[in-house]
């Protein structure tokens, strides 16, 4: 896993973390593809372990929601993620 893919795993478990401890049911988490060509089938660049990194802290995925657009960096998938407590 590269640099920023590493970074934002660690994020994600910072905030699943954060959530769990302050008894939370419901995590919403946006999840932005790292992979600029999106328009070919393959792996999202860091999606998974992002997923992986809530799950870990006690959250399952529920729920998940794909949208596309233009940013600066340009084109990327972004996922809304809900997750619920196990």
């Amino acid at each position: 896993m590269g640099f920023i893919n590493n970074a934002k795993a660690n994020e994600a478990t910072r905030v699943a973390t954060e959530a769990f401890t302050n008894g939370r049911q419901v995590l919403v988490f946006k999840i932005i593809e790292a992979n600029s060509t999106h328009r070919s089938t393959g792996v999202m660049s860091g999606v998974g372990e992002q997923i992986e990194a809530i799950e870990a802290q006690g959250w399952a995925l529920d729920r998940m929601s794909g949208a596309e657009g233009k940013a600066l960096t340009g084109d990327r998938t972004a996922l809304v993620c809900l997750f619920r407590r196990r």
